[in-house]
């Protein structure tokens, strides 16, 4: 197997839901680096994989990041896990890629399993544009102003939530984002996968009541509801512009009044020019 770092997915759940070229690299591999070896050690004992684990994650990352990069430069296949998921998502996996990358050493993705696209699938909501947005902050301060950051975002925002938290976050959101739909999508891949589905007040109600969720839940939001221009409006004011401006400056100064796009105004400034 060629030496380098293989970052590599591993079942967010369901423990059949790892490739065959997973498999075949864990097999291979010189030794294993796992955000928590008795997460990984187990996955593996399902697989009938034996191999040499090592600790690396948020606590040891400075230490063991140099003892990982003398295997690599010796020669060696090193894969890199977290407990679930793809690496890198959330954890601290991509300052040693980082690293790898600088000495000049091969680094290898080995995709699987997310729960931030299985999530997305699952929600019913747009998935032509999304944003990964992590986890928010424990402090409600903290956390709005990171959510008026995201407000004015035109993608589906996906975040990480600790349940205990989620009725309180949901909250939080309906009031900084406005009422948008959004999904809760609990244990994926479970036995008890449960996805909930309908607007932020409404999901903050229910588990305002209902009290917080089993097991790890991802959070989604839709994009905000596109802006509807009144034409007749803009028109009405564009004819009066265009009386005593150029074209370009009439719709520039119409597109600023009604924060309507700027390409569009000017597109309509130009057929109202030329006499529709």
């Amino acid at each position: 197997m060629a030496a380098g770092l293989y970052v590599l997915a591993t079942p967010i759940g369901n423990a059949r839901d790892i490739t065959l070229r997973s498999l075949d690299v864990l097999k291979a591999c010189h030794v294993i680096a796992a955000e928590d070896t008795r997460v990984t050690s187990k996955l593996l004992a399902i697989h009938g994989v034996q191999k040499t684990l090592i600790p690396y994650n948020d606590h040891n990352g400075p230490e063991m990041r140099p003892r990982i990069m003398a295997r690599l430069q010796h020669g060696e296949a090193v894969v890199l896990v977290s407990d679930a998921g793809t690496p890198l998502v959330s954890d601290p996996g991509y300052k040693l890629v980082r690293e790898v990358i600088t000495m000049g050493l091969p680094v290898v993705a080995i995709p699987g399993a997310s729960a931030v696209l299985t999530g997305l699938a699952l929600s019913g909501l747009p998935s032509d544009r999304f944003l990964f947005a992590g986890f928010l902050s424990s402090r409600a301060g903290e956390r709005r102003s990171a959510l008026e950051e995201l407000k004015s975002f035109r993608a589906t925002l996906i975040f990480f939530e600790s349940a205990q938290r989620l009725s309180e976050s949901l909250a939080a959101m309906a009031e900084v984002l406005g009422e948008r739909q959004a999904c809760v999508a609990r244990e994926l891949t479970k036995l008890h996968e449960e996805v909930r589905r309908g607007s932020l007040s409404e999901l903050a109600a229910h588990y305002e009541k209902a009290g917080a969720p089993r097991g790890e839940v991802t959070l989604l939001v839709g994009p905000p509801a596109e802006d509807v221009t009144d034409t007749a409006k803009v028109d009405a004011a564009l004819k009066a512009a265009l009386a005593f401006m150029p074209v370009k400056a009439a719709a520039e100064m119409i597109a600023g009044l009604t924060g309507a796009h700027r390409r569009q105004i000017y597109d309509r400034a130009l057929e109202l020019k030329n006499g529709d």
